[in-house]
Protein backbone atom coordinates (compact mmCIF):
# COMPACT_ATOMS: atom_id res chain seq x y z
CA UNK A 1 0.00 0.00 0.00
CA UNK A 2 1.39 3.39 -1.00
CA UNK A 3 1.10 6.71 0.84
CA UNK A 4 -1.80 7.83 -1.36
CA UNK A 5 -3.87 4.78 -0.42
CA UNK A 6 -3.01 5.26 3.26
CA UNK A 7 -4.08 8.90 3.03
CA UNK A 8 -7.38 7.92 1.39
CA UNK A 9 -8.16 5.40 4.11
CA UNK A 10 -7.29 7.89 6.87
CA UNK A 11 -9.65 10.36 5.20
CA UNK A 12 -12.37 7.70 5.07
CA UNK A 13 -11.91 6.88 8.76
CA UNK A 14 -12.17 10.54 9.80
CA UNK A 15 -15.19 11.35 7.62
CA UNK A 16 -17.00 8.16 8.64
CA UNK A 17 -16.28 8.84 12.32
CA UNK A 18 -17.62 12.39 12.10
CA UNK A 19 -20.79 11.29 10.27
CA UNK A 20 -21.49 8.53 12.78
CA UNK A 21 -20.74 10.83 15.71
CA UNK A 22 -23.20 13.43 14.37
CA UNK A 23 -25.88 10.78 14.03
CA UNK A 24 -25.24 9.50 17.55
CA UNK A 25 -25.08 12.99 19.07
CA UNK A 26 -28.35 14.10 17.42
CA UNK A 27 -30.16 14.17 20.77
CA UNK A 28 -27.15 15.06 22.94
CA UNK A 29 -24.53 17.27 21.29
CA UNK A 30 -22.32 17.11 24.40
CA UNK A 31 -21.07 13.65 23.41
CA UNK A 32 -20.04 14.73 19.91
CA UNK A 33 -16.31 14.97 20.65
CA UNK A 34 -16.15 11.73 22.66
CA UNK A 35 -18.21 9.89 20.05
CA UNK A 36 -15.93 11.09 17.24
CA UNK A 37 -12.78 9.89 19.04
CA UNK A 38 -14.50 6.62 19.91
CA UNK A 39 -15.48 5.96 16.31
CA UNK A 40 -11.99 6.79 15.08
CA UNK A 41 -10.62 4.11 17.40
CA UNK A 42 -13.41 1.62 16.61
CA UNK A 43 -13.15 1.98 12.83
CA UNK A 44 -9.34 2.13 12.79
CA UNK A 45 -9.13 -1.05 14.87
CA UNK A 46 -11.63 -2.77 12.59
CA UNK A 47 -9.64 -1.84 9.49
CA UNK A 48 -6.29 -2.73 11.06
CA UNK A 49 -7.28 -6.24 12.11
CA UNK A 50 -8.79 -6.90 8.68
CA UNK A 51 -5.55 -5.85 7.03
CA UNK A 52 -3.55 -8.09 9.37
CA UNK A 53 -5.77 -11.10 8.68
CA UNK A 54 -5.70 -10.26 4.98
CA UNK A 55 -1.91 -10.12 5.03
CA UNK A 56 -1.76 -13.56 6.63
CA UNK A 57 -4.07 -14.85 3.90
CA UNK A 58 -2.04 -13.11 1.18
CA UNK A 59 -4.90 -10.72 0.47
CA UNK A 60 -4.86 -6.94 0.18
CA UNK A 61 -7.83 -5.35 2.02
CA UNK A 62 -9.04 -1.88 1.07
CA UNK A 63 -11.76 0.00 2.92
CA UNK A 64 -14.29 2.24 1.20
CA UNK A 65 -17.64 3.88 1.87
CA UNK A 66 -20.53 1.47 1.61
CA UNK A 67 -22.50 1.46 -1.64
CA UNK A 68 -25.75 -0.48 -1.95
CA UNK A 69 -25.54 -2.76 -4.97
CA UNK A 70 -27.01 -6.18 -4.13
CA UNK A 71 -30.64 -6.19 -2.96
CA UNK A 72 -31.47 -9.90 -3.09
CA UNK A 73 -29.99 -13.32 -2.42
CA UNK A 74 -29.55 -14.07 -6.12
CA UNK A 75 -26.39 -12.83 -7.79
CA UNK A 76 -28.38 -11.14 -10.54
CA UNK A 77 -30.55 -9.25 -8.02
CA UNK A 78 -28.69 -5.96 -8.03
CA UNK A 79 -28.91 -2.38 -9.21
CA UNK A 80 -27.30 -1.30 -12.47
CA UNK A 81 -24.95 0.96 -10.52
CA UNK A 82 -24.01 1.00 -6.82
CA UNK A 83 -25.84 3.62 -4.76
CA UNK A 84 -23.58 5.54 -2.30
CA UNK A 85 -25.01 5.23 1.23
CA UNK A 86 -22.77 7.63 3.16
CA UNK A 87 -25.82 9.81 3.88
CA UNK A 88 -27.92 7.04 5.48
CA UNK A 89 -26.78 7.47 9.12
CA UNK A 90 -27.66 11.16 9.04
CA UNK A 91 -31.02 10.50 7.39
CA UNK A 92 -31.92 7.85 9.96
CA UNK A 93 -31.17 10.18 12.85
CA UNK A 94 -33.06 13.02 11.21
CA UNK A 95 -36.18 10.95 10.48
CA UNK A 96 -36.24 9.23 13.88
CA UNK A 97 -35.05 12.36 15.72
CA UNK A 98 -32.10 10.48 17.11
CA UNK A 99 -34.11 7.53 18.40
CA UNK A 100 -32.55 5.12 15.87
CA UNK A 101 -29.04 5.36 14.45
CA UNK A 102 -27.70 3.53 11.41
CA UNK A 103 -23.99 2.80 11.92
CA UNK A 104 -23.19 0.70 8.85
CA UNK A 105 -21.21 3.03 6.60
CA UNK A 106 -18.12 1.13 5.41
CA UNK A 107 -17.28 -1.98 3.41
CA UNK A 108 -14.09 -3.51 2.08
CA UNK A 109 -12.75 -4.94 -1.16
CA UNK A 110 -10.12 -7.64 -1.50
CA UNK A 111 -7.45 -8.35 -4.09
CA UNK A 112 -4.85 -11.13 -4.02
CA UNK A 113 -1.24 -10.29 -3.26
CA UNK A 114 0.05 -11.75 -6.51
CA UNK A 115 3.74 -11.39 -5.75
CA UNK A 116 3.48 -13.26 -2.41
CA UNK A 117 1.39 -16.08 -3.84
CA UNK A 118 3.79 -16.46 -6.75
CA UNK A 119 6.74 -16.57 -4.39
CA UNK A 120 5.22 -19.23 -2.18
CA UNK A 121 3.36 -21.42 -4.65
CA UNK A 122 4.93 -20.75 -8.01
CA UNK A 123 3.85 -18.30 -10.67
CA UNK A 124 1.42 -20.72 -12.31
CA UNK A 125 -0.17 -22.01 -9.13
CA UNK A 126 -2.11 -18.88 -8.24
CA UNK A 127 -4.77 -19.59 -5.62
CA UNK A 128 -8.09 -17.80 -5.92
CA UNK A 129 -9.71 -15.82 -3.10
CA UNK A 130 -12.75 -17.72 -1.82
CA UNK A 131 -15.89 -16.45 -0.08
CA UNK A 132 -14.59 -18.10 3.09
CA UNK A 133 -11.42 -15.98 3.00
CA UNK A 134 -13.51 -12.81 2.74
CA UNK A 135 -15.89 -13.97 5.47
CA UNK A 136 -12.96 -14.78 7.77
CA UNK A 137 -11.58 -11.27 7.33
CA UNK A 138 -14.99 -9.74 8.11
CA UNK A 139 -15.46 -12.03 11.11
CA UNK A 140 -12.19 -10.96 12.70
CA UNK A 141 -13.20 -7.32 12.32
CA UNK A 142 -16.33 -8.05 14.34
CA UNK A 143 -14.48 -10.15 16.92
CA UNK A 144 -11.82 -7.50 17.48
CA UNK A 145 -14.41 -4.75 17.95
CA UNK A 146 -16.21 -7.00 20.41
CA UNK A 147 -12.99 -7.47 22.38
CA UNK A 148 -12.45 -3.70 22.40
CA UNK A 149 -16.00 -3.22 23.69
CA UNK A 150 -15.28 -5.51 26.63
CA UNK A 151 -12.00 -3.75 27.38
CA UNK A 152 -13.70 -0.36 27.15
CA UNK A 153 -16.48 -1.40 29.51
CA UNK A 154 -14.09 -2.87 32.07
CA UNK A 155 -11.94 0.28 31.86
CA UNK A 156 -14.97 2.46 32.55
CA UNK A 157 -15.47 3.89 29.06
CA UNK A 158 -19.14 3.00 28.78
CA UNK A 159 -19.88 5.18 25.75
CA UNK A 160 -17.00 3.63 23.84
CA UNK A 161 -18.20 0.13 24.76
CA UNK A 162 -21.75 1.00 23.76
CA UNK A 163 -20.72 2.41 20.39
CA UNK A 164 -18.49 -0.59 19.71
CA UNK A 165 -21.40 -2.97 20.26
CA UNK A 166 -23.76 -0.86 18.15
CA UNK A 167 -21.16 -0.69 15.37
CA UNK A 168 -20.78 -4.46 15.11
CA UNK A 169 -24.54 -4.96 15.51
CA UNK A 170 -25.15 -2.91 12.38
CA UNK A 171 -22.18 -4.47 10.59
CA UNK A 172 -23.63 -7.98 10.97
CA UNK A 173 -26.68 -7.10 8.84
CA UNK A 174 -26.53 -9.31 5.70
CA UNK A 175 -27.13 -6.48 3.27
CA UNK A 176 -25.23 -5.84 0.04
CA UNK A 177 -21.49 -5.34 0.69
CA UNK A 178 -21.64 -5.08 4.49
CA UNK A 179 -19.60 -7.46 6.62
CA UNK A 180 -22.73 -9.40 7.53
CA UNK A 181 -23.44 -10.20 3.89
CA UNK A 182 -19.88 -11.41 3.34
CA UNK A 183 -20.24 -13.78 6.29
CA UNK A 184 -23.84 -14.84 5.58
CA UNK A 185 -23.25 -15.88 1.98
CA UNK A 186 -20.13 -17.80 2.93
CA UNK A 187 -21.33 -19.60 6.04
CA UNK A 188 -24.86 -19.21 7.39
CA UNK A 189 -23.86 -21.20 10.46
CA UNK A 190 -21.09 -18.75 11.29
CA UNK A 191 -23.41 -15.80 10.67
CA UNK A 192 -26.13 -17.24 12.93
CA UNK A 193 -23.57 -17.86 15.68
CA UNK A 194 -22.22 -14.30 15.50
CA UNK A 195 -25.72 -12.84 15.23
CA UNK A 196 -26.90 -14.75 18.31
CA UNK A 197 -23.91 -13.63 20.39
CA UNK A 198 -24.26 -10.02 19.28
CA UNK A 199 -28.03 -10.05 19.92
CA UNK A 200 -27.51 -11.33 23.48
CA UNK A 201 -24.77 -8.78 24.19
CA UNK A 202 -26.84 -6.00 22.64
CA UNK A 203 -29.88 -6.90 24.75
CA UNK A 204 -27.68 -6.97 27.86
CA UNK A 205 -26.13 -3.65 26.85
CA UNK A 206 -29.53 -2.00 26.47
CA UNK A 207 -30.28 -2.98 30.06
CA UNK A 208 -27.06 -1.78 31.69
CA UNK A 209 -26.36 1.37 29.62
Amino acid sequence: MNFKEIGIEIFIVIIASIILAISIAFKDSSIMYTATISFIIIISANILIKKIVGYLLEIDVKTKFWSWYQFGIRKDAHFKKPIPMIWLPLLFSLITRGFLQWLAILEFDVTPKTERVAKRHGLYRFTQITEWHVAWIATWGIIFNFILAIIGYVAGFELFAKLSIYFIAWSIIPLSGLDGAKIFFSSKGLWITLFTIIAIVLAWGLIIF
